[in-house]
């Protein structure tokens, strides 16, 4: 059996890099609330600016890679997304903080698709795991970036946003100094892969792709709401502190890491497909009585199951993104990887709309809506075995 490459570890301390910087913009909704009175609306745009740039050049730069690679694109993603955030606690104009929040969202599109692409070359046949233990990193960060980010915010000082920049030119320089031998043996992988498939060319199925495509905006539209909402729900509807409302947000991310891991070993033994029809049939009725949940305790409870609904197929998801565009890789995985987690950010300002004008509660039942959504596309999808049948029988 192919033995599980350590290195990937690195692609996932640069995942966690990039994620905990746009992780640390949902936490600091409150803070920018009350220092510049922003509305709803206004801090759902900073949501929007976050991940504007990100969704619309993530499977450019994805597209970009799969024809001339760029490794340097893996190390400059860490560096511009926490410089973005440590540049925060020195400005106060809201446009200023618009472009900081958008250039922290452009990091995570320079990094995702070289990264994600180096790490399905490493895998050999635990891709599951492999893509599991890359996307922890970004779980992780969402996890951890938005309890630093109010720690800094509402008990020690806004300034600490800097370490943000610190910790992430650490970790591009730590992955550039593996960067030469990582690239050998990919080409070593490459080189192998020709051989043992010469007569069995790669394929993209766009129509399979598409249908994954309503998988990825139901879990991103999931992800994205609870990413710039679960604070603000937390502080407004049931009453708690700001602290308690960026815990939350982080026991959400700290369980989504876990389960991102394991989920990943989970769908290499049952299945990429049969891991999205559960965990969206499972999103279905968590969700909806969580956004009906008048009682703190019992919310956070149900933070559990919806912490496996939304994370357990995200590595299933990329997995599948790059089995449909077997020649394009590095744009599967810039859609896959990256527009999880911005896609529905394009929905935040809407949903902040509908919380201005009839309430956060109101507003946050299309969290249970596009899990319907999601569990009528997943069962739409064809396996990855089916594919490799149907493409040696066409050969």
């Amino acid at each position: 059996m192919h033995r599980f490459d350590p290195r990937i570890y690195l692609f996932t301390l640069g995942h966690f890099s990039v994620d905990w910087a746009q992780g640390a913009i949902p936490a600091l909704l409150p803070y920018f609330i009350a220092t510049c009175n922003l509305n709803y609306q206004d801090a759902g745009t900073l949501i929007f600016a976050n991940i504007l740039l990100s969704s619309i050049a993530q499977p450019v730069f994805g597209y970009y890679a799969d024809r001339v690679s760029k490794p340097w694109f893996v190390p400059a993603g860490p560096i511009i997304s926490g410089v973005s955030l440590a540049v925060l606690p020195f400005v106060t104009d809201y446009w200023l903080i618009f472009l900081c929040s958008m250039f922290s969202g452009l990091g995570s599109a320079v990094y995702h698709p070289e990264a994600a692409r180096m790490v399905n070359g490493l895998a050999g046949a635990q891709k599951g795991k492999a893509l599991g233990a890359f996307s922890v990193g970004g779980n992780a960060g969402f996890a951890v970036g938005p309890m630093f980010a109010g720690f800094c915010a509402y008990v020690f000082d806004i300034h600490g946003l800097v370490f943000y920049g610190v910790f992430n030119v650490v970790a591009a320089l730590l992955i550039h100094r593996y960067m030469s031998g990582i690239l050998a043996d990919l080409a070593k992988v490459q080189r192998v892969e020709r051989r043992q498939h010469a007569g069995l060319a790669q394929e993209n199925d766009w129509p399979s792709f598409g249908k994954l495509s309503l998988v990825i905006l139901a879990r991103s539209t999931g992800f994205c709401v609870c990413n710039a909402f679960i604070p603000l729900f937390w502080i407004h509807v049931l009453g708690t502190s700001e602290s308690t409302g960026s815990f939350a947000l982080t026991l959400l991310f700290t369980l989504g890491a876990f389960i991102t891991y394991f989920g990943g070993i989970l769908s290499d033994r049952l299945g990429f497909v049969k891991m999205l029809h559960v965990s969206f049939l499972v999103m279905i009725p968590v969700m909806f009585l969580l956004v009906r949940c008048t009682d703190a305790v019992v919310a956070t409870i149900l933070l559990v199951p919806a912490a496996f609904a939304l994370f357990a197929p995200y590595s299933g998801i990329v997995v599948l993104g790059q089995t449909y565009l077997g020649k394009n890789i590095a744009f599967a995985s810039g859609v896959t990887l990256g527009l999880q987690g911005t896609l529905g950010g394009l929905v935040t300002p809407l949903v902040g709309r509908a919380a201005d004008s009839y309430g956060i509660v109101t507003a946050l039942q299309i969290l249970w809506l596009v899990a319907v959504l999601g569990t009528v596309a997943s069962f739409t999808l064809h396996t990855p075995e089916a594919l490799k049948h149907k493409k040696k029988e066409n050969a």
